[in-house]
């Protein structure tokens, strides 16, 4: 089979017997759906022919104000007649029509996403033609229906509803339930129903040339890539930088052509679990759209060899023997599970799609252990197999067993995407949106989402649907971004209007609370106590093999005996940074650190100051004591002091009440602390600078602490953080009363053995950055605080920011919130420089990074590059950082 080069002038690629244009490295060019049927043509699967348009021609249509590529038509015309010869058929012939799909397919995949046409080429002549062809009247006006439905709404935005409202009159008419049972005569008159609803609302009528329906098809599908959804999906993924949308132009096949036809949706392996077992739902009579849609609920494939038709009562064993041999050609060919849609027309079998299968985190992590085991891929490509960010999913919450027990379910949904999600009932994705963002926690509740549901998913809780199979848009949905989904839970009535929902003889409004078992499909009242989640030994070995590629450390940011337990289990190498202010707000701590602000001299400050030691000291052998001997970063006091006290008269006279200082007093220091910016004011090292009885109460209660665990044996390891360093002599100067205070306590204490205590700064102005060969002079280490490295570097305020990211994020002026993923050619230039700098100067010097990029695969990738020591990362995201960590380390290799 021919294979031609591929050409940026070159348009359209054809796939079939006659040639096939493209493979399976081309998903730039033609997109994920093109490449991989190209590719499965390629290798002799069952693949109706076709061709692709490719996603440059997306490209220039919008480049020329949405204008049709120069050329492109004609390219089409070209296609069409191979395919005509290739199939034996015509397009809008009397006599044996061609027909055609029209999907869209992006470099990347977003199921759903775009816009998708079957059965174009039908008109009122073809449509007899089809008719004769087959010899089924009822499926050609079916076709036909369909045809007109999908592109009034597709084309011409003619909204769905109306062409429902009339089915629903034709059903009334003929006392049809399901679709399936509206007569022959009854889908003839649907048709003529359709017209008109077309013309209606579009004020001409259905277009009868096949050639301009398959246009205006092309541009439908290239409108649909900036539409909100596919515009607010590529936002949550985080996918930018690709051209657009190819369209896959295929003739058709069909699965609503009699009780030997059907449709399905597989993957190769269990999407939800991993399991090694085919997985996926089938039609009998029905086409590609009815599964996906949840319109329909659809029968596991595993009860296909039941399936019997007049002609043939094996059907169902010969496809699905089928169906499994594919499966194992697919996944010996591309190495990984695939997602598959087929069709059987007349009891044969097509494969119209594959792609690679979206994945939960749980059966990521199982697929690569078990495809390792299977010497399908080696070691390192199961690493590289895992979306880092998706090993959150299996540190989720499930219900507490205990606790399901003393309840009843209210019913029983398909576990579409595992987890334990609770909240109010939201009725409307953009009721979801809203209340989330208000601080309620919700769960989308709907008879099935769409695609346009995306933002209000993406913002609830957890999903809940009505209908709908494993395989619906919500099920695919939430499974790729780990959200919580009980689909298909038909005993459920919607009220969406009323905001009501009716189940086990109760109801439940918008105000009340459901809970919605993931993992097992059930739906309780109330809300369910959840416990903390088991890891796997699959888990367990993905991380042996990140820990034994990876180059970099992992630390932890922990505040407390707690977090640092849970961040050791989890594989965390120390503490990154401990920020000690947090120590400060429990009721017995903070009217002393209160005292101590109201103070109105030194005197009185060290008084306040040394009852809060005792705290302080305590707190640090707690975490030390939990780290066993791994080094512990902690953070000298950095906010401002106007933080920690009351701004309003009730909570000011609690406080004069509690210190005996006049509430007139307080307010006057309230407002003599009071800064008009003060993310840039009174705060970090410039606090210690003025109150250096703080730095000295704050040095004394670690190595007292360091100290007292030395003796009963505990190796502690602290390193003190001295923050918002800007000039070397900020530093220098408090390092000085550091190390004088250590040894202040060593005499007082009597201690003579090593007290190895670090000093170091957190680089977080950028001035510290461009004079980093200065500042690593006196310091023992760096730690690059890349928050507010961030917000000095773009003048962003990370508490305000929100009012514009939005609008930069959809116009693309920022590829990434900088915030959440490191901003390499800005921000990681100032982390370089530092790196390279401080080097110079210091070649012992420990670096690292604890803002919260730390705990982002492409920041950690960056890190990596740049030769940092560690990063430091909440305790949940420390799996996600190791494992980060060593695909940054084979990429890189």
């Amino acid at each position: 089979m021919a294979k031609k080069k591929a050409s940026s002038s070159k348009m359209v690629y054809y796939f079939g017997k006659t040639r096939t244009d493209g493979d399976g490295s081309m998903k730039q060019l033609i997109g994920g759906k093109g490449a991989n049927l190209a590719e499965m043509t390629s290798i002799g699967l069952p693949v109706p022919p076709g061709f692709t348009i490719t996603t440059e021609c997306c490209d220039q249509y919008y480049q020329q104000k949405q204008k049709m590529p120069k050329g492109l038509m004609k390219e089409v015309e070209a296609a069409v007649k191979t395919l005509e010869k290739e199939t034996g058929k015509k397009f809008g012939d009397i006599d044996n029509p061609l027909l055609v799909s029209v999907r869209s397919g992006a470099a990347l995949s977003m199921p759903g996403m775009m816009n998708t046409i079957l059965n174009l080429g039908l008109n009122d002549k073809s449509v007899v033609g089809l008719a004769n062809a087959t010899g089924n009247e009822r499926f050609a006006y079916d076709a036909y229906r369909r045809l007109i439905n999908m592109y009034g709404d597709v084309v011409m935005e003619v909204h769905h509803e109306h062409f429902e409202d009339a089915f629903s009159k034709i059903k009334h008419k003929y006392g049809a339930k399901q679709d399936n049972d509206v007569p022959t005569e009854g889908l003839i008159e649907l048709v003529e129903a359709y017209k008109k609803v077309y013309k209606k609302h579009t004020k001409q009528d259905f277009p009868q040339d096949p050639m301009g329906q398959l246009e205006l098809a092309i541009e439908a599908v290239f409108k649909s890539w900036n539409v909100d959804k596919a515009i607010s999906y590529r936002r949550i993924e985080g996918i930018t930088g690709l051209k657009g949308t190819g369209v896959n132009v295929q003739s058709m096949v069909f699965g609503n052509m009699g009780d030997d036809s059907g449709t399905g949706v597989a993957f190769t392996r269990n999407p939800s679990t991993g399991e090694n077992k085919f997985y996926g739902e089938f039609l009998v009579n029905a086409q590609g759209e009815d599964v996906v849609a949840g319109i329909r609920t659809p029968q596991p494939v595993a009860e296909m060899p039941k399936w019997k038709c007049d002609a043939d009562k094996t059907i169902g064993k010969k496809v699905h023997a089928e169906l499994m041999k594919i499966k194992t050609k697919l996944e010996k060919h591309y190495k990984d599970v695939q997602d598959i849609e087929f069709t059987i027309e007349r009891g044969k079998l097509y494969m119209l799609q594959t792609r690679t299968g979206k994945r939960t985190g749980a059966a990521a992590v199982r697929i690569a252990c078990e495809m390792v085991k299977e010497k399908l891929i080696n070691e390192k490509t199961g690493v590289l197999r895992i979306p880092p960010n998706d090993l959150t999913q299996l540190l989720l919450p499930s219900f507490d067993p205990a606790a399901k027990k003393k309840e009843k379910a209210l019913t029983m949904g398909l576990p579409a995407s595992p987890g334990a999600a609770f909240g109010k009932l939201a009725f409307t994705a953009d009721e979801a949106v809203e209340r989330s963002h208000n601080g309620e926690k919700v769960l989308l509740v709907r008879k099935e989402t769409s695609p346009e549901d995306v933002d209000g998913m993406h913002s609830a809780a957890g999903i809940l649907t009505s209908t709908g199979g494993m395989t619906s848009h919500a099920a695919v949905v939430a499974r790729g971004w780990g959200k919580c989904c009980v689909a298909g839970a038909g005993e459920i009535e919607i009220d969406e209007k009323g905001r009501k929902i009716k189940v086990g003889g109760k109801t439940f409004t918008h105000k009340d609370v459901i809970s919605i078992d993931g993992s097992t499909g059930e739906v309780y009242a109330g809300e369910l106590a959840t416990v903390e989640p088991k890891l796997s030994g699959d888990f367990e070995t993905v991380m042996k093999w990140s820990d034994k590629y990876r180059k970099l450390g992992i630390r932890t940011n922990a505040d407390s005996p707690t977090d640092s337990k849970r961040a050791r289990q989890f594989g965390a190498e120390g503490i990154g940074l401990c920020r000690t202010e947090h120590m400060f707000f429990e009721p017995e701590r903070i009217i002393h650190m209160r005292e101590m602000i109201l103070a109105e001299n030194k005197d009185d400050r060290e008084a306040a100051l040394k009852k809060l030691l005792p705290f302080q000291r305590k707190d640090f052998e707690g975490i030390f004591k939990a780290m066993k001997g791994l080094p512990v970063t902690i953070r000298l006091l950095d906010p401002p002091l106007h933080e920690f006290l009351p701004h309003d008269a009730k909570s000011q006279k609690e406080v004069s009440d509690a210190t005996g200082v006049s509430t007139k007093q307080i307010k006057s220091r309230v407002s003599q602390l009071h800064e008009h910016n003060p993310m840039l004011g009174h705060r970090g090292c410039r606090l210690s600078v003025t109150y250096p009885e703080i730095l000295v109460m704050q040095v004394t209660a670690i190595t007292e602490a360091t100290i007292n665990c030395l003796k009963k044996k505990i190796d502690a390891k602290p390193e003190i953080m001295i923050p918002l360093v800007g000039t070397v002599q900020e530093l220098s100067m408090l390092r000085e009363i550091a190390e004088q205070t250590i040894e202040d306590v060593k005499a007082k204490k009597k201690y003579t053995g090593k007290l190895p205590i670090l000093i170091g700064t957190m680089i977080e102005i950028p001035r510290a950055a461009l004079t980093a060969d200065e500042v690593a002079t006196e310091a023992d280490f760096f730690s690059f605080g890349t928050n507010d490295l961030t917000q000095m570097t773009f003048g962003y305020s990370r508490d305000d920011i929100n009012s514009f990211l939005p609008d930069y994020l959809n116009e693309e002026v920022l590829e990434k919130d900088p915030f959440q993923s490191l901003d390499t050619s800005g921000v990681g230039q100032l982390v370089a420089m530092g790196v390279e700098k401080g080097r110079q100067t210091n070649g012992k010097l420990k670096l690292g990074i604890c803002g919260e990029h730390g705990g982002d695969p492409s920041s950690i990738a960056f890190c990596h590059k740049v030769g940092l020591d560690y990063v430091s990362c909440s305790p949940f995201r420390v799996p996600i950082a190791r494992l980060a960590a060593a695909q940054a380390a084979l990429n890189g290799n």
